[in-house]
């Protein structure tokens, strides 16, 4: 995978895995890596207005390599491509983009210290002396960010917390909560509301709101209540989460909605 994708890179396109099979020792039996263009092009988004065609070009462009004998051999080489190359485009193609550890921890660092993305990419620029000079973009570091604000417990916080819920539950009639993971299965977001608060839904629901620059705790999770406003032009809480940003905000309504209805 490393020398083809060094080879497309040379060429001005780029790689992808299309197919892969693991034998019964874990190891790769077979794989396929192709041109980025293989494949049918279809609509990214859903507005029929303005769609959004992925890059697609159904490119034959790929090589096969079958396990024999204890080694990978190249048993397909189609080396011929249906669209124009790049060479000034591969460093933008996705398999060329790479967010290295050291930049990661700048990043961090640097969003824990409350410093926009556009201020530590721009720092990242100047540092290597242009946007030719770096190996990534600026959407590559949001998309890294955006992944690793979730919620950091110590060892043993995640099932604490669970048995906590699962306590509450089995004490609580009516008691709700939910635990929601990332792809690795890191905790995301979460979301509670007990009996007296969903009761006070019923009640006092037409109008909910929600402010998530509350106050953060020392995982850096902003605290996102859910207020209704009483008879008496009172606030009375109808549940509350943490979530991992801003952006998933919408996993945490999505709960409530699935609480309340």
């Amino acid at each position: 995978m490393s020398y083809y994708k060094q080879y497309a890179k040379k060429c001005g396109f780029g790689v992808m895995t299309k197919r892969t099979e693991m034998g019964e020792d874990e190891t790769v039996r077979y794989v396929t890596l192709a041109c980025a263009h293989g494949g049918k092009a279809r609509n990214r988004t859903f507005n029929v207005a303005n769609p959004r065609l992925t890059g697609k070009t159904k490119c034959k462009a790929k090589i096969n390599a079958l396990k024999s004998y204890a080694k990978l051999r190249l048993t397909t080489v189609h080396n011929i491509h249906n669209h124009g190359l790049s060479l000034k485009k591969s460093r933008f193609f996705r398999c060329n983009r790479e967010v290295s550890d050291s930049v990661k921890r700048v990043l961090d660092t640097n969003d824990l210290g409350g410093i926009r993305m556009n201020k530590s990419f721009g720092s990242l620029v100047v540092g290597v002396g242009g946007f030719e000079n770096l190996p990534f973009l600026e959407k590559d570091c949001c998309n890294y960010i955006d992944k690793a604000r979730h919620l950091r417990l110590d060892a043993g916080g995640a099932s604490a917390l669970r048995e906590y819920f699962c306590r509450m539950q089995y004490t609580n009639y009516g008691f709700f909560a939910l635990m929601d993971l990332d792809d690795d299965r890191r905790l995301r977001n979460v979301f509670w509301a007990d009996p007296c608060s969903r009761a006070a839904y019923q009640y006092f629901g037409d109008v909910v709101t929600f402010n998530t620059t509350y106050l953060k705790n020392r995982y850096g999770m902003p605290f996102a209540p859910f207020v209704g406003v009483n008879y008496h032009g009172q606030s009375i809480l109808l549940g509350a989460g943490l979530i991992s940003s801003k952006d998933t905000l919408c996993v945490v309504i999505q709960d409530l909605v699935a609480v309340y209805g």
